[in-house]
């Protein structure tokens, strides 16, 4: 059933909602203080490395040196997608193309992952759309798909806060996957606070700007670099395909990084952050020409 709900109605309404998830991984679930990284690497000419072990990484939390007590490489902690899909109207041209991609990232998803995967279809133009909670059900997201109009605005801020809401309490990794051709029109709520609110549920984003036009007239430049300082902050990566094999290229990339992850835990030392102070971490690799990508610090809870 799809609902259709205004962005600040809509936070309110599915924070009651969302109930927590029984974990097969209790320290994650009770251990407050363990803060944990999602972090994906590659070599200098951008191909994905997934063989490192623990002694590998150097970790910082505020600038002190921190112990890893908790790593998995190619962690198999099952995968929670919020796919964001903008509908605004200036996306009518290629939208249809969207569609198609993202219903074949979604079948490779829930095909060749854990089976506990679920992906979850929101829109956004003007309002904010859930039109299907986590799912495996491919056809299900797919009929939500092939009904989509483009129309009005592009409230991308208030989709990310929406999106973060309803992943909360969710097991396992946590993903938002954003389609957009720009920047943010119509939102209630800031870019600040949609970061913030990703920080908290310590979610990935990955932007796929679709961009057909490559000079910057008729861009929305400002919107791009948002979304690539949203996508890096938090681990993620920000692609910029045209319509067609370049657009499945991107999705493609994205599955590729979620199955290389480490998955990397520490108790921050000598304390960790207040209640709601962010504290700045930083990854590094003892060997060269590597470059770690993971989010770059989290809210004290």
């Amino acid at each position: 059933m799809t609902s259709s709900l205004k962005p600040l109605r809509a936070l309110s309404l599915l924070a009651a909602s969302v109930a927590f998830a029984q974990s097969t991984e209790p320290v994650f679930r009770v251990d407050v203080d363990l803060v944990r990284l999602l972090v994906t690497v590659k070599d200098a000419d951008g191909r994905l490395v997934g063989g490192l072990d623990k002694s590998d990484f150097l970790i910082a939390d505020d600038g002190v040196a921190q112990d890893v007590a908790v790593f998995e490489r190619h962690t198999e902690q099952p995968l929670s997608v919020a796919l964001l899909v903008d509908t605004s109207g200036s996306t009518a041209k290629d939208l249809k193309y969207s569609v198609q991609s993202a219903s074949r990232f979604l079948r490779a998803l829930v095909g060749e992952g854990n089976p506990r995967d679920a992906l979850a279809l929101f829109t956004f133009n003007h309002d904010v759309t859930l039109r299907t909670s986590f799912t495996r059900n491919p056809s299900r997201v797919e009929r939500a798909l092939d009904h989509l109009q483009a129309e009005a605005g592009t409230s991308l801020y208030d989709a990310l806060i929406l999106a973060s809401d309803t992943l909360t309490g969710r097991e396992g990794r946590k993903v938002i996957v954003v389609v957009t051709d720009g920047g943010d029109t119509t939102s209630y709520r800031s870019y600040q606070d949609a970061l913030r609110a990703v920080h908290a549920v310590d979610a990935v984003i990955y932007s796929i700007v679709v961009v057909p036009i490559t000079n910057d007239a008729g861009r929305n430049v400002g919107g791009e670099n948002a979304l690539i300082t949203l996508s890096r902050g938090t681990g993620g990566q920000t692609f910029f395909p045209s319509v067609g094999p370049a657009l499945d290229a991107a999705f493609t990339g994205i599955l590729e990084a979620l199955r290389t992850q480490y998955l990397i835990g520490y108790y921050p030392k000598p304390q960790p952050p207040a209640s709601g102070a962010f504290r700045k971490v930083a990854i590094a690799l003892k060997q060269g020409g590597l470059r770690p990508f993971a989010r770059d610090g989290y809210y004290g809870r």
